[in-house]
């Protein structure tokens, strides 16, 4: 069989599955209404409705396995609440306590750092809060596990709750050449 493989700009709002049977999602957003892809595509990991970024998209099962062990890096730009200090990046880079399903999870090491410009993403469609309200930064992590809002949690464990998720990377893969709701079809990001 032939598989496909895609990469998505998911916009702010979208779930990152194409259909669901849960009554309280059925005015959902789901990816389908993005793109036209082929029957048995599968998301590879998730972004949450309110996380924006790349995502990657297969019909290869096996594909999506590899990709979500960790054994691949995730890179996210996150703009985060107030003007992070340099000790919370270095408890960010050492890993944090979360929870997790009940329970504490230490996070693996990770790298972060602060973004010297703002990176340039489209306005989202529900309007993040502005300077007035106090200042902001923009960062960048990157991890190889992905626990249920997990960046998320690491951000508001150093005091610095995220304003705003965007995942760059996954892998070699960027956004690059997507525009926000837009995909494209690659080659195995295995290869």
């Amino acid at each position: 069989m032939n598989h496909r493989h895609f990469k998505l700009f998911k916009p702010y709002g979208y779930l990152s599955q194409f259909q669901t049977n849960a009554k309280h999602e059925i005015n959902k957003k789901f990816l389908g209404e993005l793109h036209d892809f082929p029957e048995g595509t599968m998301a590879i990991g998730r972004l949450d409705k309110d996380s924006e970024g790349l995502l990657l998209l297969t019909t290869d099962g096996k594909v999506s396995f590899d990709i979500t062990s960790s054994k691949t890096d995730k890179e996210y730009y996150v703009q985060v609440d107030g003007e992070i200090t340099p000790d919370a990046i270095s408890q960010l880079q050492n890993g944090v306590t979360i929870s997790h399903k009940s329970e504490t999870y230490f996070t693996k090491p990770c790298k972060a750092f602060i973004l010297e410009t703002h990176p340039d993403f489209p306005e989202r469609t529900k309007k993040i809060r502005d300077e007035r309200h106090g200042k902001s930064t923009w960062i960048s992590i990157t991890i190889n596990e992905g626990k249920f809002r997990q960046v998320r949690k690491m951000t508001a464990v150093v005091g610095f709750p995220t304003l705003r998720l965007v995942r760059i990377r996954v892998g070699s893969i960027t956004l690059d050449g997507l525009e926000m709701g837009s995909a494209k079809e690659i080659a195995n990001p295995l290869s």
